[in-house]
């Protein structure tokens, strides 16, 4: 008799937070039928659903005309920049009108996004904004799982010298504090975000990676005998979800993997440790399948990730954008070159559109992922010619776990800042707090007056 056959006689069923483990790997489960309880208030359709919250910030200002959608509340066009998100209006929230803490040119940009800090340090060695919003739900949510928060990014650390405006590059490389004098440092390295969320399968140090290259090992080989006793012991439908699942994993294995085979290949971004593909395309949709494999199994509820640094000279030429993007970003209000700019911020929708398209179609409760989460989806800057904290380019997406009301352009004509946005959004999440940063209050966004 199975596992979800015995729930139905017994009550019983799987921990909410199995694991299989083998020679040190260790395979989180993604949520099934037969980790709900068979009686009482805790019955399938009664469940309360995990609630996660991600922020995914984009550096370097917006090209606003391109941007902003036209209309209010419920009556609003999306703009040339968010069109790519029009399968997912009903659970988006536009906002104009909200501005930033802190600006010193790109540190405050990103130093200020989730704290709400209204100054930073003075020199390249004073670090200090304040505690970051993502750190205050992993305060709280990080007891539930394996892993209190993640902090990802696409671009190496830097935790010295001076990048902008004489000031410490730490706050143009993270947007996560601990604590107004503790910056955390955002992980680029997928074979090292892999290695957290499964298992400590050795040193990232060449040498062992070189070393688990010839094994061929995988985590999924390490956990196979136990993961085959779990199979015939589960029904159908949570077999079918299993075995999705595992492939999910083994192809984001194989995928680091090809990355680490060039090893021995002269590549032209030398500073890029092993696992971290060449092409950003590629590395952005491991970073964020990776992502998604930690929401799908609960091994954390809270992540953070940079798309891109502040002052990222990437450049763009699959789209038609050869010119780095700082520079470019700094056009002078010059149309052919906002224009350019607008190019690279639809295309950053585009790939983040994916992702959210890959959520909605992973299974979660009586819903799915995306209905479970609140995206926040922005920068620091809106007009980085003027290094512009008025009118930043901020959105939230997702159902909230059923707290959020999207299909709405909310603008606010008394410019509040965005620390009261992190306010309510904490609301949301039944974590209340006084105050974050700056802020002054909290921010209305379920509906504006007159609306």
């Amino acid at each position: 008799m199975g596992i979800t056959d015995m729930k139905i006689i017994t009550g019983k069923a799987l921990s909410r937070r199995t694991v299989l483990r083998g020679f040190g790997a260790a395979l989180a489960l993604p949520f099934l039928d037969s980790m709900v309880p068979a009686f009482g208030l805790r019955a399938h359709q009664a469940a309360k659903p995990i609630h996660r919250f991600q922020t995914v910030y984009v550096p370097n200002g917006m090209a606003m005309p391109y941007w902003t959608p036209t209309g209010e509340g419920r009556e609003f066009e999306l703009s040339t920049i968010l069109e790519p998100l029009a399968p997912f209006r009903d659970q988006m929230l536009a906002f104009s009108g909200i501005r930033a803490n802190w600006v010193t040119a790109h540190a405050g940009a990103s130093g200020s996004f989730l704290t709400g800090a209204t100054r930073g340090g003075r020199n390249e060695v004073e670090i200090l904004a304040d505690i970051s919003m993502d750190q205050l739900l992993a305060r709280e949510l990080g007891g539930e799982t394996q892993l209190a928060s993640l902090e990802l990014a696409m671009d190496p650390p830097a935790n010295a010298g001076s990048c902008t405006a004489n000031l410490s590059c730490v706050y143009t490389h993270t947007i996560s504090w601990r604590s107004p004098t503790q910056a955390l440092p955002m992980e680029y390295n997928p074979r090292v975000v892999f290695e957290r969320l499964f298992g400590d399968t050795g040193s990232t140090e060449r040498g062992a990676r070189e070393a688990r290259l010839r094994e061929q090992s995988s985590i999924l080989d390490k956990v196979s005998e136990k993961l085959g006793d779990l199979r015939r012991q589960i029904g159908p439908e949570d077999r079918r979800i299993i075995e999705e699942y595992a492939e999910a994993v083994r192809d984001v294995e194989r995928r680091i993997e090809r990355a680490e085979e060039q090893i021995d290949v002269e590549l032209p971004v030398l500073e890029q440790p092993q696992g971290a593909p060449p092409v950003f395309e590629d590395h952005l949709e491991l970073m964020f399948d990776l992502q998604l494999l930690a929401f799908r199994t609960d091994l954390t509820r809270v992540i953070t990730f940079m798309m891109g640094k502040e002052q990222s000279a990437r450049p763009y030429p699959q789209i038609g954008v050869p010119e780095a993007h700082h520079p470019l970003s700094h056009h002078n209000n010059q149309p052919e070159l906002v224009e350019k700019m607008s190019r690279i911020n639809r295309y950053h929708i585009e790939l983040f559109s994916d992702y959210l398209e890959k959520l909605r179609a992973t299974p979660d409760g009586d819903g799915n992922l995306l209905d479970h989460m609140t995206i926040l989806y922005g920068g620091g800057i809106s007009n980085s010619t003027r290094h512009s904290g008025v009118n930043l380019p901020v959105i939230v997406m997702g159902g909230g776990a059923g707290r959020l009301r999207g299909g709405q352009h909310l603008t606010y004509s008394d410019r509040p800042s965005m620390a009261n946005l992190l306010v309510t959004l904490m609301d949301k999440f039944d974590v209340p707090v006084e105050k974050i940063g700056g802020s002054t209050g909290a921010l209305p966004i379920d509906a504006l007056s007159g609306l």
